[in-house]
Order: C-alpha cells, then sequence, then structure tokens
C-alpha cells in the first residue's frame, strides 16, 4: 500500500461510471450513515482499488467488489485511510476481474460545523433552535461525506436516496421521482444526474419556504429560504428566470436538468456553489429585501446569480480536468456574469464596475508572490487558496480581453494608484487626509444624503462609500449628520433618513466616536445586529465595528466576531480594524489561532484571518516577527496567503522608506491638501 501515499492523483486502474448513494443524517446526534455502491470500470490489472476519503469511520466487513466477469463476491483484506493524503486503498489479496465491476461500501461520519463536506448549520424556528444538512463538496470535500474518486475529471452519473425525517424537505441536484413516509422518517428517492463531478453533488435537509417561477422553456425554478423570508427571494427569482433564459440563447444550449433550485444557507463558507441544479448561497448573496437592503446588495446578489448559473453550462456541464484549470472555470463564470447582468440592468453600468474591481487582481498580480491563472496543484490542501483574485478576475480580464480581440469593441485601459503607508510622518497624514476630505466632500456635497428622484445605480452606490470614506477620515460634518440619522433609526427602523445605502457610512460614523468610557453607539450596533434577521444587515455591522479607533474597543469587537452570536463565516468581516487597532489584531490572531485553525480547518476562510491581519503593517521588524510565529504553525491551505501577506508588509516598509527620503514629497501634499476644487 506504501506505493500509494504522497501521489497527487489517484490511479488510474478504476474508473468510476454511476454511483448509487444512500444517506441517512441524524441532525439531533449530528452524525450520519452512508452505503454507496460504484460501478467501476477495472481497466488494469490490480488487487488494490485506490479512492478518496477523509474523516470517515469504515468497517472492513462492509467492502466487496464483484464483477459482471466473475460469480465470485471478493471481500477486501485490508483497508488503510490514509489521513495524510485523504485516500482510501483496498487490498483485496487477488487480481480483480477486468471490466465492469461493483463496489459497495458501507460508511459513518460527523455532520460537522466546518462548512465543508456534509456538515450542519444552525437556525431558528419560532424560537427554537434547528439544523439543517448542507453539503460544500468544492474543492475536494466530496470524501469527507461518501468515498469517492474525488477528482473532476473522473465524471459519473449519481443516483441519491435519502432517509430524513418526515418533516423535512429533503433537495438534491434532481427532481424527487418517488417518497416514501415510515412514521417519523421518510425516504426520499431522486432521478439520476446526468454525468457530472463528484464536487457537483448536492444534499440539503431542513425546513424552508419558497418561491418558484418558470423559464420560457419550462424549467420550474426556486429559491428556498428560512420560513418567513420568502419575499426576500423574489428578486434572485427574477434575475434566474431571465438569466437562465439569456444563457440558453447565448450559448446555443438549452438549460440541461429539468429544475433549478437556489438555496440560502445561514452557515456558509463561499459566496455561493454552484452545484449541478442544486445552487447553494450565502444569505446574503440570495435574499433581497426591498426596504433594508441597499443598492450594493441588490447588485451582489444579481451578478452572484449570474455566476452561479453561468457554471451550470461551464464548469458543470463542461469540466476542468485539474483544478490547474481553475482560472477558465471561474474566470468565464465572473466575465459572462457581468455580460449578464449589464443585458439585465443596463442602467448598473456594469461593465465600469467591472474595471474598478479588477484592481484587485492587479494588487495580487503585482506581488512576487502571485501566481500564474494556471496554478500545479500536487495536493488537495493547496486548492483552496487558488480561488482568487487571479483565478476570478485576471481570468475574466483575460477573457474579455479575447472577446474584445475576436472582434467587440476595442478596450484598453491605464491604471496608476499611489499609495501611502498610514505609518508615514504624522503631519504628512494630517495633510493628506485632508486632501482626501476635500476630494470626497466634494462628491458628497453633489450627492447630498438623500436619493434623487430617477438617479443611476452607480450613484446610489457611490453616496454610501463616499460617506462611508468621509466617516473613515473622521469628517466632524460627516460624522454629526451620521449619528443624527443614527438616533433617529434607532426610534424607528423603517425611517426613510437612513435608507440601506448609506447605513454603514452612519455605522462608520457612530464607532469613530466610542471609546471605553463611551460605549453607547457600541451598545446600539449590537442591539441592532442581534434584533435583526436580515443577514446582509448583521455583515453591514461587522464590518463597521472594529473601525473603531479604540484598542480597547478594536478587542472586544474581534472576540465578539469569534463567538457563539456571529455566524462562523461572517467573522472575517469584524475583521477590518481601525489602523490604530492594528497591533491588538495581530495580538489577538496569535492568542487565538488554535481556536482559529478548530473553527476554520484547512478550509480557505483562515486565510482571511491572515491576509486581513498582516497584509496592513509596514515595518521589516514585524514581517519577520510575523515569519516567525508562522513558522512552527505553518499549513499547507495557508502559505501562499502566508508569503503574499508578508511580501505586502515588506512593500509597505519600502515605500515608508522611500517617503523618508522624499524632502519635497510634504510640501507636494500639502499643496493638494489646500487647493480649492
Amino acid at each position: 500500500m506504501e506505493q500509494f501515499k504522497g501521489q497527487p492523483r489517484l490511479p488510474k486502474f478504476a474508473i468510476p461510471k454511476r454511483y448509487d448513494i444512500r444517506l441517512k443524517p441524524d441532525l439531533s446526534a449530528c452524525k450520519f450513515a452512508g452505503f454507496v455502491s460504484v460501478e467501476l470500470d477495472i481497466v488494469a490489472d490490480t488487487r488494490f482499488i485506490v479512492l478518496n476519503a477523509a474523516e470517515l469511520s469504515i468497517n472492513l466487513g462492509s467492502v466487496s467488489f464483484s464483477s459482471d466477469n466473475s460469480p465470485k463476491v471478493f471481500e477486501a483484506l485490508k483497508l488503510e485511510l490514509v489521513e495524510e493524503d485523504e485516500i482510501l486503498v483496498l487490498d483485496f489479496a487477488e487480481t480483480l476481474p477486468l471490466g465492469l465491476g461493483v463496489l459497495a461500501i458501507g460508511f459513518e461520519g460527523v455532520l460537522n460545523d466546518k462548512m465543508k463536506g456534509f456538515y450542519r448549520s444552525k437556525y431558528e424556528l419560532h424560537g427554537e433552535k434547528k439544523n439543517m444538512a448542507v453539503t460544500q463538496f468544492e474543492p475536494a470535500d466530496a470524501r469527507r461525506c461518501f468515498p469517492c474518486w474525488d477528482e473532476p475529471a473522473c465524471k459519473a452519473t449519481f443516483k441519491i436516496t435519502l432517509d430524513v425525517p418526515s418533516e423535512l424537505l429533503a433537495l438534491s441536484n434532481m427532481p424527487v421521482i418517488e417518497e416514501k413516509v415510515n412514521g417519523p422518517l421518510k425516504t426520499v428517492s431522486y432521478q439520476e444526474s446526468p454525468i457530472m463531478s463528484t464536487y457537483l453533488v448536492a444534499i440539503v435537509v431542513g425546513l424552508f419556504d419558497y418561491v418558484e417561477d418558470y423559464t420560457s422553456d419550462g424549467i420550474k425554478v426556486r429559491v428556498y429560504c428560512q420560513v418567513g423570508k420568502a419575499n426576500q427571494g423574489k428578486f434572485a427569482l427574477s434575475v434566474a428566470v431571465r438569466t437562465l433564459d439569456l444563457y440558453k440563447d447565448y450559448f446555443a444550449v438549452p438549460y440541461s436538468l429539468p429544475k433549478l433550485d437556489m438555496v440560502a444557507i445561514p452557515d456558509f463558507a463561499a459566496g455561493a456553489m454552484e452545484n449541478y441544479g442544486l445552487v447553494t448561497y450565502r444569505e446574503t448573496t440570495l435574499l433581497y429585501d426591498e426596504q433594508h437592503s441597499a443598492a450594493t446588495n441588490k447588485q451582489r446578489v444579481a451578478t452572484v446569480v449570474a455566476h452561479e448559473l453561468a457554471h451550470q453550462w461551464f464548469g458543470n456541464l463542461v469540466t476542468m480536468e485539474w483544478w490547474t484549470h481553475l482560472w477558465l472555470n471561474e474566470g468565464f463564470a465572473t466575465w459572462v456574469s457581468y455580460l449578464a447582468t449589464d443585458s439585465l440592468f443596463p442602467e448598473w453600468k456594469i461593465w465600469t464596475q467591472f474595471l474598478d474591481e479588477s484592481t484587485d487582481s492587479l494588487r495580487l498580480d503585482g506581488l512576487a508572490e502571485s501566481h500564474p491563472i494556471e496554478v500545479e496543484i500536487n495536493h488537495a490542501a493547496e486548492i483552496d487558496e487558488i480561488f482568487d483574485a487571479i483565478s476570478y478576475k485576471k481570468g475574466a480580464s483575460v477573457i474579455r480581453m479575447l472577446q474584445s480581440y475576436l472582434g467587440a469593441e476595442c478596450f484598453q485601459i491605464t491604471y496608476k494608484v499611489g499609495r501611502i503607508a498610514a505609518d508615514a510622518r504624522p503631519e504628512l497624514m494630517d495633510d493628506i487626509n485632508l486632501f482626501f476630505v476635500n476630494l470626497f466632500q466634494y462628491t458628497a456635497e453633489k450627492l447630498g444624503w438623500d436619493a434623487k428622484q430617477g438617479e443611476s445605480h452607480l450613484d446610489a452606490m457611490l453616496r454610501g462609500e463616499i460617506l462611508t470614506a468621509l466617516a473613515m477620515l473622521g469628517h466632524e460634518e460627516t460624522l454629526a449628520e451620521a449619528s443624527r440619522r443614527f438616533h433617529a433609526f434607532l426610534n424607528d427602523r423603517n425611517t426613510p433618513i437612513l435608507p440601506p445605502d448609506i447605513r454603514k457610512a452612519a455605522y462608520v460614523a457612530v464607532m469613530q466616536k466610542v471609546n471605553s468610557s463611551n460605549r453607547a453607539g457600541l451598545e446600539s450596533l449590537l442591539r441592532v445586529y442581534r434584533e435583526t434577521d436580515l443577514s446582509q444587515e448583521k455583515t453591514r455591522i461587522l464590518g463597521s465595528l472594529a473601525s473603531c479607533p479604540d484598542q480597547g474597543i478594536v478587542l472586544e469587537v474581534l472576540n465578539f466576531a469569534l463567538s457563539s452570536e456571529v455566524r462562523s463565516q461572517d467573522a472575517v468581516f469584524g475583521l477590518a480594524v481601525s489602523k490604530e487597532g492594528r497591533e491588538v489584531a495581530w495580538t489577538w490572531l496569535k492568542d487565538n489561532w488554535d481556536l482559529i485553525v478548530k473553527t476554520y480547518g484547512s478550509g480557505f476562510l483562515i486565510t482571511c484571518f491572515v491576509s486581513a491581519i498582516v497584509s496592513p503593517f509596514a515595518s521589516f521588524e514585524k514581517a519577520k516577527e510575523v515569519e516567525e510565529f508562522f513558522a512552527s504553525r505553518a499549513k499547507a491551505s495557508i502559505a501562499r496567503t502566508l508569503k503574499q501577506s508578508l511580501e505586502r508588509v515588506r512593500i509597505n516598509a519600502n515605500w515608508i522608506q522611500s517617503i523618508e527620503k522624499e524632502k519635497n514629497l510634504g510640501e507636494a501634499v500639502q499643496e493638494l491638501a489646500y487647493r480649492k476644487h
């Protein structure tokens, strides 16, 4: 069995053709049992079968192989779960017959709380806390639910059966063909899927409301959400129906499944996941509240839905052979999501924002520790780190350039940015702040605090961004007006003077005045956080709390982010600390690193903690300190992010050194600061 260890890919002597999976999740005990029969094609002489499995208990007596070319049932004499390689090696002690056969395996597992594999998500119904069961298999976590060939090229068909509590709704990729109730349990069987990769298999079990509509081809589309939130799914439903019709014409290929379900999951690590026929989302990327969601939230829902539905063709129907080619999958879906959004909402001028957002990939690409859009992947732990701006936004930019070259309107943009580290000379920073206050104030006065009749989508979003920037800069007039509107909002949550588009600006402004002896603003925001059931409002508040300049409050906010009151995937929103709080955040990260690792494991969210807290530093001494801390705590899943973050710190430090050598820089900035617009 040693010859199979340490290999980046599974051996090719057994090819999966069809899976028959039966799962029984226990939502009270947070565990599951299952059985899988895999139809295989044995294409080379072997006595071994090697597939992926992780965090599962497998009984040797449950494993057998039966061949179409032999009446004998082959029993596995030995099995080994290789934890570091996440593989299951089965030794049958004699050579298996060539041709088709069936591998049968029984297994058990835990419904974990890591938001990957087969996991549990918490929600409340009529004041009672409940669990739902959810899957998240991309990139390589189907192996945590059932033994499988967990590589994108190993496509097969899937027949799924679930045994679940009879009062719950059970969803999978395909429509239900039979449902049998037997007392407290019911058995739900689904149509067999078309050929697809393991990372696209999906299951959701819980209580939901839904809204539904149909495409022009009669495809049923539903949006599922927590009970009582159905109205918040109507906008995404409309976008989905129109987008499916658009893509059908654009790709000249109809949507290939008989239904499309989209589900809002309370605990969800990514923004969304394109599972074939059962797309899962964070609540913030699927639900839109006409009264309490901002224009940015509406646009986010539209672009994410368009992105995930693009994958139903590019990624699900046509799939990359290996994760090295992830950029084709995500870059294309990102590009075409803008194409779709622009078609549905031309007044949003979405391509203007595409250019702005592409700077994320430019910043990352400017680092020596960046990576090409195609990255060699040698272990599953390396995959999460390339779900970044290079794969998504640089990939989309390359595709857009190709489109232009092949005949679209010629497109060119030059980008130039000047960056001054916040650790520069204090008097210089005062002048820089004044310059930006004057610059932003001009636009703020033009836009005003209140929306104008018939104003553009871009102006609605820009207003919130400009006012938030002024609040962060401590502009007193902005802080005073924000405070006035916030207090009116506390008295009446439906007041029109603090609409969703400017709430973050108000929340940030409130936090600028909070300190250890004046906690009223913090307590008020926490009360709003606890009272709202809108995920977008919760993340808006979390993204504002740590902007406080008081270090003691920053520490309190960071601890709150890791508390049970904040869903695990949302904690990262609380990491946007003020410059005064950076050192506090670094100490907090070191003190809580073991807890963070325990909570987030090797998922991509753990990289957010590293990049958000480490990257803003600007000294070679701090870079060395960070390196020394992680030297004995390195994980493969953060290796690239850590290198990129350290490079940013050193770039910042070099920039400070260059500033100190510029004798006339202060005069130049002062002239800009006091120039009248």
